[in-house]
């Protein structure tokens, strides 16, 4: 699937992906919990990145950008236990893994070119 370049949508997308990827899980309570946690997690990364893009200031702009990169590392700690523990599901769990490590290196380039 080709990634869009807007980065709203592409967290947006992730954040639904990671929704619909939980719904495949059995409903063991720990898949139940650690779905929760992914459900937040994925959601504010997407959240703090449209906050960051009002531009009330740089120090604004980082402080929400490096907000939404912990909420991608989190999710990515939630993604890896559910993906350990779920192994039928790993086909869609492995690209969730790899997109959220992708938006963490965007996310992180974009922090570093702003503190210049």
């Amino acid at each position: 699937m080709n990634k869009p370049y807007d980065l709203e949508e592409r967290t947006f997308l992730f954040a639904k992906e990671c929704r619909i990827y939980i719904r495949t899980l059995s409903k063991t309570a720990s898949n139940i919990e650690d779905g929760k946690q992914l459900i937040r997690s994925s959601g504010s990364v997407g959240a703090n990145y449209i906050e960051a893009n009002e531009k009330l200031g740089d120090k604004d702009l980082i402080f929400r950008l490096k907000i939404a990169r912990k909420e991608a590392k989190e999710s990515k700690f939630w993604l890896r236990l559910l993906h350990e523990l779920n192994p039928d599901q790993k086909t869609l769990s492995d690209s969730l893994l790899f997109e959220v490590e992708e938006l963490r290196k965007i996310l992180s380039a974009i922090i570093t070119k702003t503190s210049k």
